[in-house]
């Protein structure tokens, strides 16, 4: 017996091979019994002997297996089996019945569609991104005690196909790849950075942009940036825009993730002397003797404030780019001052000079 699905209507096609010993039944359906025809199906296995039986009476092994031979002695092409023929060499392709949704990708074209996307995560990052941004969404997932909050996302979601899931804990700890989740997470395409010519073509009166050199800490980046969006820093130059989508850094920032922009240059010198060119002060900080005590400087209207990693603070090219160099007063006690700190430090006094 062969049961096989035809069509979408679940209808099942149910065929049967007819016994060699059981002419009698010949003409009747097997599932229903109707269509019989007694008479002539009985009278005709009267006339007719079974193949079986007439095997028998030219001698019993002779007999027994004729019907195997028969069945071997098929022709290629009546054969019940599906053959492919393929080279030795070739690779076969995924096949995956025309099933929706399980086409064959390109392991490259995936590769590179992963480089492209990133996760994050946080209640209010979430919720600041949907408000900015919903078409960078890709894929999201809740757990059911924040969903209420996210009614409106949720409907837009549905709205335009993209595709949500409402997990437990656990889950959406795999999928966010952290337990500080918040959650919800939200997977998304990367913003790329804003060319510094493309911002400087825009005429600004008051203006403070942010150049942070060898800063990859996401915690620090993400204060940073809700710092920025407090003060009205819009422009933040980075060497690499990626490091303002981590999913740290956006859950650090609070949503102030989604007011602030990348900007790139061929190099972070080539982009502090293109602000130099447009009339901008280069302002450095350092907490060496030397520098101008944050309290006593003057914070131009339009301004790069450049800022490096703790350890090593700016690099000696960058110092170089320097107009301005600040420092921030204090007991002394330590040499530095956490970076994300002192830029909500730097920042809120040049919004107090400037406003």
């Amino acid at each position: 017996m062969n049961d096989e699905f035809k069509g979408k209507s679940g209808k099942v096609k149910v065929m049967y091979v007819r016994g060699e010993d059981n002419n009698d039944k010949r003409g009747q359906n097997p599932r229903t019994g109707k269509g019989s025809r007694p008479g002539a199906d009985r009278s005709e296995g009267s006339r007719r002997p079974s193949r079986q039986s007439e095997g028998a009476s030219r001698g019993g092994r002779d007999g027994k297996f004729r019907g195997d031979r028969d069945r071997d002695e098929l022709p290629r092409g009546e054969s019940p089996w599906r053959t492919v023929s393929r080279a030795p060499n070739e690779e076969a392709k995924p096949d995956h019945g025309g099933i929706s949704g399980k086409s064959f990708i390109d392991p490259g074209q995936l590769r590179r569609q992963r480089l492209e996307e990133t996760r994050v995560y946080g209640e209010n990052a979430c919720q600041a991104l949907f408000q900015s941004r919903p078409e960078c969404i890709v894929r999201a997932w809740f757990v059911q005690s924040v969903t209420p909050r996210f009614r409106d996302a949720l409907r837009w979601l549905a709205a335009n196909r993209k595709a949500y899931h409402v997990v437990d804990e656990a889950e959406l700890e795999k999928a966010s790849g952290t337990e500080h989740h918040g959650g919800v997470c939200f997977l998304i395409k990367k913003r790329v950075g804003t060319p510094v010519r493309d911002w400087l073509a825009t005429e600004r009166e008051q203006d403070c942009v942010l150049a942070l050199e060898n800063i990859g800490n996401p915690h620090n980046i993400g204060g940073i940036m809700r710092s920025s969006a407090h003060f009205g820093v819009k422009g933040l130059l980075v060497d690499d825009a990626a490091v303002l989508e981590s999913g740290a850094a956006v859950r650090t920032a609070e949503g102030g993730a989604e007011h602030v922009q990348a900007l790139s240059a061929s190099s972070f010198v080539a982009g502090l002397e293109a602000f130099r060119k447009a009339g901008y002060t280069i302002v450095t900080t350092s907490s060496h003797k030397g520098s101008t005590p944050l309290t006593q400087a003057k914070l131009p209207a339009k301004m790069v404030l450049v800022l490096g990693q703790e350890s090593d603070g700016l690099t000696e090219s960058a110092l170089q780019q320097g107009d301005l160099s600040v420092s921030i007063d204090g007991t002394g006690k330590v040499e530095s001052l956490n970076v994300s700190v002192a830029t909500g430090i730097l920042l809120a006094e040049w919004w107090r000079q400037n406003h």
